[in-house]
This record gives structure tokens, C-alpha cells and sequence, in this order.
């Protein structure tokens, strides 16, 4: 009887790349065409795959995992889409409820009878009611609404939004809301991220859209700051110049006469200890002074919501190191 032979890792370790070895020649050779050995392509129009040497059909009748909709434009394809919409933050069901309609018509248009319309406006209640089922979600409800409302009234965009709606979910999950009202942490929420953002709001503008005072505003940002660990840098005088240069209608060269100020006042530390959206006026106005365009102080401090006595101060100590500057060079 014969002997079998001796296997050993070597032996298994050939095998085992000889094999693979095999396996990717079969592979090129599957994506060689059979009769000049040419590079296959894959027409997904005609949803074939031929040889782009000699123009052999090699394959057809393949699986089209496209729509079966064509669309032109970008609006057209989202009404085509059958997908719904994205998650999001800023609804307290992340939007992945149902919201039956207020108009009182079926899907032809036609308008509904007395007896429908009332079935429809208790499915409306109920379903209302099984959207917040506890007093956690009518609290979420409730403030991201709040947000949404003022956002809309600062001009914020969708990016700021979802920030504020995630740091309000951080204070309700870490149970900061007790002692405190919802409207009051959701317009401290929407403060820390539109300085987070890069597109901050003072103080005074986001408590003129909220429907608390200022000073509760500061004290519950401070409170959630520091619970949250929110890391913030202090606002930059900056970010407010192109609001401020855009509300007053000034050109572009005012716009960055106003930046090179800030940046001088920042490289001597004339800045230091001073408000931000009062040193962004100043430098709104001083440049429009050098580039020779017409603006008050007064249109100045109604943009900025700030007084003129504050600008005529900062605007002088902007000028000066802007000279100072330029005399030590």
C-alpha cells in the first residue's frame, strides 16, 4: 500500500499561493475579452459589457440598480426621490414620525366633506399626541421650537441650528433644566453655537428675539458652558465686520480697511478687555472713513446695537495704533 505523503506548512503554504494565484489569472481572464483579450467596459446606458478593443458583447441584460426616473435638474430629482428626509436634530423626533397634512383635501385635490374633515382633525389630535408621549419630548418639542424661532430672526443658518438642538438634548440628558425655564436654556444653547459656529450674535440681539432678559440669558449660557464643558474662545471682532458692512451697504474695500484695523489692534494688544461687537463698529466705521463713503455713527450704532459714545471711543484707539504701527515700520 502506498504511503501518502507528508504534509507540512510549506507544503500547505505553495498550495494555498498557487491557488490564489490561479484564482487571480481566472479573474484577469474574466476581465479580458475572450476573442482579442482587450479591456472590458461596463455600458450602463445599454447595460452591457463589452471590449473596448473590438467591440464584442460579452455580457448583456445586466441588472440596472438606478432609478427608473430620469431627472434634469436638482429640484426634480428630490420630488422624484422616494426616500424621506434626512434625520435631524432639530425636531425632537429626529423627523422620523408621521405629520399629517392641515389642508382638508385628498390627493386629487377635491376638497373634503364635513364628516371627513372632522375624522381627519381627531387623527390629526391623536397623532399629535402619540408624537410626544411624555413630558420629555413636549420639553423637546417645545424648545427646539424656540430655536427655530429665533434662528429665523438672527438670519442664522441650518449648521447653527443643529448645534443648538444637540447642546439642548446634552442639558435634558445631563438634567440641567431643573430651576430653569426651556425658553431660557434653548436661548443659551443658540448662543454658545453661534459663537461655536463662527457667526456670533451679541448678547443684546439674541435677547431681543427670546423671551427672556438679558441677564437671565448670561447667567444660564455660564451655567451650561461650564456643565457641559463647551469650549469657547473668545468672540472675534472679526466675524461681526461683514454683518455690520452688509446692513450698512458699504463696498468690500470698507469691509477689509475694517479687518486690517482688527488685525493691527489684535498685533498690539489694543483690543484687550474690550467688547468685540463695540470694536467691530469702530472698525466698520473708521474704514469707511479712510475709503472716503458716507456713514453715521449713528446708522453705525443702530446696526451694532450699541451707543455712538462707544464708537467714537474705539474708533480713535483703532486709529491711533493703526498710526503707531505705522510709524515704528
Amino acid at each position: 500500500m502506498p504511503t501518502p505523503p507528508i504534509r507540512t506548512h510549506a507544503s500547505e503554504k505553495r498550495v494555498a499561493e498557487s491557488s490564489e494565484t490561479t484564482q487571480e489569472a481566472d479573474s484577469r481572464e474574466h476581465e479580458r475579452c475572450p476573442e482579442c483579450h482587450g479591456r472590458l467596459i461596463v455600458d450602463d446606458e445599454h447595460a452591457e459589457t463589452v471590449c473596448e478593443d473590438c467591440g464584442l458583447v460579452v455580457e448583456e441584460g445586466e441588472i440596472d440598480r438606478g432609478p427608473e426616473w430620469r431627472a434634469f435638474d436638482a429640484t426634480e430629482k428630490s420630488e422624484k426621490s422616494r426616500v424621506g428626509a434626512p434625520t435631524t436634530n432639530m425636531m425632537h423626533d429626529q423627523g422620523l414620525s408621521t405629520t399629517i397634512g392641515w389642508q382638508d383635501k385628498d390627493a386629487y385635490g377635491r376638497s373634503l366633506s364635513s364628516r371627513q374633515r372632522q375624522k381627519m382633525q381627531r387623527l390629526r389630535k391623536w397623532n399629535e399626541r402619540f408624537r410626544t408621549r411624555n413630558s420629555r419630548e413636549r420639553n423637546l418639542k417645545q424648545a427646539l421650537g424656540e430655536i427655530d424661532r429665533m434662528a429665523s430672526a438672527l438670519g442664522l443658518p441650518e449648521t447653527v441650528r443643529e448645534m443648538a438642538s444637540v447642546i439642548y438634548r446634552r442639558a435634558l440628558e445631563d438634567d440641567l433644566l431643573p430651576g430653569r425655564s426651556i425658553e431660557g436654556v434653548a436661548t443659551a444653547s443658540l448662543y454658545a453655537a453661534a459663537r461655536q459656529n463662527g457667526t456670533p450674535r451679541s448678547l443684546d440681539e439674541i435677547a431681543a428675539v427670546s423671551r427672556v432678559e438679558r441677564s437671565e440669558v448670561a447667567r444660564t449660557y455660564r451655567y451650561v458652558a461650564r456643565e457641559l464643558g463647551l469650549e469657547m474662545e473668545p468672540a472675534d471682532p472679526e466675524h461681526y465686520v461683514p454683518r455690520f458692512a452688509s446692513d450698512l451697504d458699504l463696498s468690500d474695500e470698507t469691509e477689509r480697511r475694517a479687518r486690517e484695523l482688527l488685525t493691527t489692534a489684535k498685533e498690539t494688544g489694543s483690543h484687550s478687555g474690550k467688547s468685540p461687537v463695540g470694536l467691530a463698529a469702530a472698525a466698520v466705521y473708521a474704514g469707511a472713513l479712510l475709503t472716503n463713503e458716507t456713514v453715521t455713527q449713528n446708522e453705525v450704532s443702530e446696526v451694532a446695537n450699541i451707543s455712538e459714545v462707544t464708537i467714537r471711543n474705539r474708533y480713535h484707539e483703532l486709529l491711533e495704533a493703526e498710526e503707531g504701527v505705522a510709524s515704528s515700520r
